[in-house]
């Protein structure tokens, strides 16, 4: 009684403020007018295309980041900066062109992410579960593998003379950034620790160990990952003391000093904490590992800013050594954990990490140009994460809604799931939510049906694209379209004819933006 009292005067309290509290200067009809007239201007300068060869291109993945949570990571930011937060512009905002994907698999029509990044990384849809490996593959039937193997766009990057680069705050060989390299028929199978033995005796190789073996001389490689480089029950160097961050290796193999072996001649470095990081000289190395955690990295918000670098910092340090090279780079970086926020129906962990990968997506933009980079941000499948129930304007993302149920006579948050792992009933009622700390980091909200861990979503998710050819990225396409436009852009692969026919052309509309800054130079000089 003395909670619904509460928030009954939550809400009156609210009506006395005079209804909606939003800027004066949205009551003006100018002010909507005056903003529309300038989309409007900035939409027709998109009349001239950039048709540029692409000699950059960036991936930005923000694994389990459907529409749902663009829209509700937008607002948290700009509730982090005490705006409202709905007219926030997240830096995907700004990027010109806007599609969708069909994101589905071949056996599959809600996707995991292991099939979705054989989709937008090799381009081909795969079997749930596989990655690097055609839908003729079938998951964990080793014999299955060989025959069946599709190649990367950061194979095609590193064949074409560029620089590639991996990061992520996941593992390094978890499913997305695995599909850039491995062939698996098991998304599972991180080291040979986890592999069933007669897979092992058939001659398929673990995840990890293809990282190293496949693609020779991955020029950046960052995240989280460093048991499955160790022999089994080798301590860990930060964490000596906990089991679970032993090493998992039964072929006894030390992954991380054999690279360190092989690459001591090529101004090659292994990190494995943010000092070591930003230690170092991105002009003075080639190659680098860095392998921060045993398993993932931290969320953002339980992040140790002594010794995990954030995705943003990781970015700032691939893209300076990735850009040396005069043939230019391919570089994948994943938002990983926005997926695992969701599965543990912690939404806030969630959308926290959705506004980092936003911070790594301008800061990327800022080290790099539109005329020679295409940059596209994309999702590989959404979750059953939602927001709604007439909230009004700058309510907190992760607050409650104004009104009580109808049915129950309780307070329910905005944020809600279908399924997970939020689901109580208290003395057969639906669990009142206003006792708890339903702002707390870790809390999990409510969830219509019970799950210990909540499942993806089935619905499209957006692409943005800007620079080179991103206008090709345009409605709706399925998933593995991603991968062909964008070595269509930067001619590799086996987009190249058009490249033979406008080498010229291309050559001279990519170089323009420096020779205008040549000429503005001599004319100040002189």
């Amino acid at each position: 009684m003395k909670v619904t009292i509460l928030l009954i005067c939550s809400c009156l309290a609210w009506e006395g403020l005079g209804k909606p509290q939003f800027p004066d200067q949205e009551k003006d009809p100018l002010f909507w007018n005056t903003w529309a007239q300038r989309t409007l201007k900035n939409a027709l300068t998109l009349q001239k295309l950039n048709q540029n060869t692409a000699k950059n291109l960036i991936l930005f993945l923000g694994d389990g980041m459907g529409i749902p949570t663009v829209t509700a990571a937008r607002i948290l930011k700009g509730q982090l900066s005490r705006q409202s937060g709905e007219e926030t512009q997240l830096e995907m905002d700004n990027f010109p062109f806007v599609a969708l994907s069909k994101t589905y698999n071949t056996n599959a029509q809600v996707a995991d992410s292991a099939g979705t990044a054989t989709a937008f990384l090799c381009g081909v849809k795969a079997n749930e579960g596989t990655v690097g490996v055609s839908a003729a593959a079938v998951r964990s039937q080793c014999n299955s593998t060989q025959g069946n193997e599709v190649t990367s766009i950061l194979r095609w990057a590193k064949e074409a003379g560029k620089s590639v680069g991996i990061v992520t705050t996941t593992r390094v060989n978890h499913a997305t950034p695995s599909a850039a390299y491995a062939h698996c028929v098991d998304r599972d199978w991180y080291s040979d620790g986890e592999m069933p033995a007669e897979a092992v005796q058939a001659g398929c190789k673990d995840i990890a160990r293809q990282l190293f073996e496949n693609i020779p001389n991955i020029d950046v490689i960052m995240g989280g990952g460093r048991k499955y480089m160790f022999p089994k029950n080798q301590s860990d160097v930060e964490y000596p003391g906990e089991m679970k961050h032993f090493g998992t290796r039964i072929d006894r193999r030390n992954l991380v000093e054999e690279w360190n072996n092989r690459m001591k001649n090529k101004n090659a470095n292994y990190v494995w904490n943010k000092k070591e990081l930003l230690s170092l000289n991105p002009n003075s190395v080639d190659y680098l590992l860095g392998l921060f955690e045993p398993g993932d990295l931290p969320y953002d918000l339980e992040r140790n800013n002594e010794t995990d670098p954030s995705l943003t910092e990781m970015v700032e340090v691939a893209i300076k050594i990735l850009k040396k090279n005069p043939s230019g780079f391919y570089l994948l970086v994943e938002g990983g954990r926005i997926d695992h926020g969701h599965h543990d129906g912690k939404a806030k962990q969630a959308l926290h990490e959705a506004v980092e990968m936003d911070r790594a997506i301008g800061h990327a933009g800022l080290m790099t140009s539109i005329y020679d980079t295409m940059t596209v941000v994309t999702a590989d499948h959404s979750h059953m994460f939602n927001f709604g129930g007439y909230t009004p304007r700058g309510n907190t993302i992760f607050g409650l809604n104004s009104i009580l149920s109808d049915v129950d006579q309780k307070p329910f948050t905005a944020i809600l799931y279908g399924n997970g792992p939020g689901f109580k009933v208290v003395n057969g009622l639906r669990e009142n939510i206003s006792t708890l700390g339903y702002g707390e980091n870790n809390y999990k909200a409510q969830s219509a049906v019970p799950l210990s861990m909540e499942t993806h979503g089935g619905e499209d998710v957006a692409v943005f694209a800007k620079g080179p050819m991103a206008h090709l990225l345009h409605g709706v396409h399925e998933q593995n379209y991603i991968p062909h436009v964008m070595a269509y852009a930067a001619c590799i692969g086996q987009n190249r004819d058009h490249c033979m026919s406008s080498s010229g052309a291309s050559s001279l509309s990519a170089a323009l933006p420096s020779l205008t800054a040549l000429l503005t130079l001599i004319r100040l000089l002189c």
